[in-house]
Parts: structure tokens; C-alpha cells; sequence
């Protein structure tokens, strides 16, 4: 398997919070500041990573009929540990962050990616794609709490940007603020990704179709011309 292109896919094409939309209530609720948003995005990584390679290894020895509260139990592991790191060496972004640390247990991300990727592929693969779906979300976690402190605050992770005269949009660090800069961070991706046509008909397609002459060869017709009678009466 193309480990580039598993990365590229949780990064661009699958990216679970602009494409897939997972994950949407540590999204709205964490991304207040930017450093929560590198925060949030940098445990949930870890986890991924973790549980996915878990998770494929131990795959052919899950029952299927309990396999989800196997995955549930192999997550909380990574969390736990997350959670206790967080707390031994960086104690204001595990307070700043609270029960949304816990709460990656259930997050949809990871559940799905155990269920649809690392339960059906190779451990190296199944990495992969847990980093690329985590550096996805953190990417879009950092845009949404950057654009979010910039606005409410006029800060940048701590830093002020403006002067004492720039009166900040507190709506942007409220609940409403974070809707509106995930909307904004889809439709802006909607945006990027739609095909321009710059043509009508085939030329104006990016997509890679070959014609029917490309592909298979067009029968000859054979085109057989009936004599035409000519009339015998004399006029």
C-alpha cells in the first residue's frame, strides 16, 4: 500500500473535519485559542497512531461480534496514557482542555478509523493512516482556533497582534463563534476542491476518460447499396 498517498488521504482528501465531519464537538467546543486546538489535535494524534497500530495487530484475534468494546477498551488505554502525560508535564493544557481529554475515547474519528482501516490493513499501513487522519484534524483545530483568538482575543498563541485600541469580537470565543468558523473552514474547502469547467462537453473534463475509439475498437460497418430499380414502361 502507498503509504504517501494514506497520508495525503487523512490529510487532503478524507480530512475528518472538513470532509468527513467527524469529530465535531471537541472541534466547536477546544478551539477557542490556538494552543488549545494544537493541543486537542496533538493528543487525538497520538491516540490514533496508537490505537490503530493496536488494533491491527491484535485484528484476527478480536472476536467479530465484541470487536467495538475491544476497540473502545485498546482507545481508553492510549487515552489514559495521553491524559497523565498531559497532566505530569503540561498541566495548564490538560486543565485549559478538561473533560474533552477523556471524552477521545468516544470520538468518532477514532472509532471509525479502527473500524474501516486499522481492522482490515497492516499495522505500518494502519500508522499511517492514524497520523495522516490526525495531522488532518490538527491542521484544521489550529486553523479554527487561530482564526477564533485572532478576532475574539487579538492574540495569536498568547501573543497580542494589535493595540490597546483594537476592541476584540467576543462572540468569536463563544459557542456561536465556533460555528461560525466552522462554517466558514467548510465552505472554504467546498471551495478549493469544486472542478472548474473551463469548457463544454469532453474538453472542459478533468476527470481521466478515454473515448470509446481509446478504449475498444469501432466495428466497421459494412453499408450495402440496394440497386435501384428502373422502371421498363415506355412513356
Amino acid at each position: 500500500m502507498n503509504l504517501f498517498k494514506i497520508l495525503k488521504n487523512g490529510i487532503i482528501t478524507e480530512n475528518p473535519t472538513t470532509k468527513l465531519v467527524l469529530g465535531t464537538c471537541p472541534t466547536l467546543a477546544v478551539t477557542t485559542s490556538a494552543i488549545n486546538g494544537i493541543g486537542m489535535g496533538i493528543s487525538t494524534t497520538a491516540v490514533l497512531i496508537g490505537s490503530n497500530f493496536v488494533i491491527s495487530i491484535l485484528r484476527k484475534s478480536i472476536p467479530a461480534k465484541v470487536r467495538i468494546p475491544a476497540f473502545v477498551i485498546v482507545i481508553a488505554s492510549f487515552v489514559t496514557i495521553v491524559q497523565m502525560l498531559l497532566k505530569a508535564y503540561v498541566p495548564s493544557i490538560d486543565k485549559a482542555l478538561g473533560i474533552f481529554i477523556p471524552l477521545i475515547v468516544v470520538n468518532c474519528i477514532i472509532l471509525a478509523r479502527a473500524e474501516t482501516f486499522a481492522s482490515k490493513n497492516s499495522p505500518l499501513a494502519s500508522a499511517f493512516d492514524g497520523l495522516g487522519m490526525g495531522i488532518g484534524f490538527t491542521l484544521a483545530l489550529l486553523v479554527m482556533g487561530s482564526f477564533r483568538e485572532i478576532l475574539g482575543n487579538g492574540t495569536i498563541l498568547g501573543l497580542k497582534l494589535f493595540g490597546e485600541s483594537y476592541s476584540p469580537a467576543l462572540i468569536m470565543i463563544l459557542p456561536p463563534g465556533g460555528f461560525l468558523a466552522f462554517g466558514m473552514l467548510i465552505g472554504l474547502t467546498n471551495k478549493l476542491s469544486i472542478t472548474k469547467i473551463t469548457a463544454s462537453g469532453c474538453s472542459g473534463c478533468k476527470a481521466p476518460c478515454k473515448t470509446v475509439s481509446e478504449t475498444q475498437p469501432v466495428p466497421e460497418t459494412v453499408v450495402r447499396q440496394e440497386p435501384v430499380a428502373q422502371c421498363s414502361a415506355k412513356k
